[in-house]
């Protein structure tokens, strides 16, 4: 005797089986800042940062007077601040390199901080007011 096929339970598990796989196919990471900052759109609207650069904003959506650091005028792996009093609220990493961003302005690790990878990483809204940068070797 052959087993009768229950059709609403199967569509029911098949469809649950295709979310799940849809769901553990994203990458781990896939709600934090950097994951999404990596994601984000790359048009007019992202912030202008030429490659070689890390560039900063003082408002999110990349609006106000940009801010940009080149590796030449940098130390690798010191505490860069921003010029006193001032903020960033959205960046743009084209370093080639990882930069971490510190909400302190001496980079203590007290405060929020994220690290994000270079090559091409657009952050159009910190989820902290940044004060201070590192940026690394490798």
């Amino acid at each position: 005797m052959r087993p009768r096929l229950r059709t609403s339970r199967t569509t029911a598990l098949l469809t649950g089986l295709t979310a799940l796989a849809a769901v553990l196919a994203l990458p781990p990471a896939a709600g934090t800042p950097a994951a999404r900052a990596a994601t984000a759109g790359r048009g007019a609207a992202s912030g202008d940062c030429a490659a070689g650069q890390f560039c900063v904003w003082p408002a999110a959506d990349f609006r106000g007077k940009r801010r940009t650091y080149e590796l030449s005028d940098i130390d690798i792996e010191s505490c860069v601040p921003l010029p006193e009093g001032s903020t960033a609220a959205a960046l743009a990493n084209r370093t080639g390199r990882p930069v971490t961003t510190y909400q302190s302005a001496k980079c203590d690790e007290t405060g929020e901080y994220n690290t994000y990878p270079g090559g091409g990483t657009w952050v159009p809204r910190s989820p902290y007011q940044v004060r201070a940068f590192k940026v690394w070797e490798r």
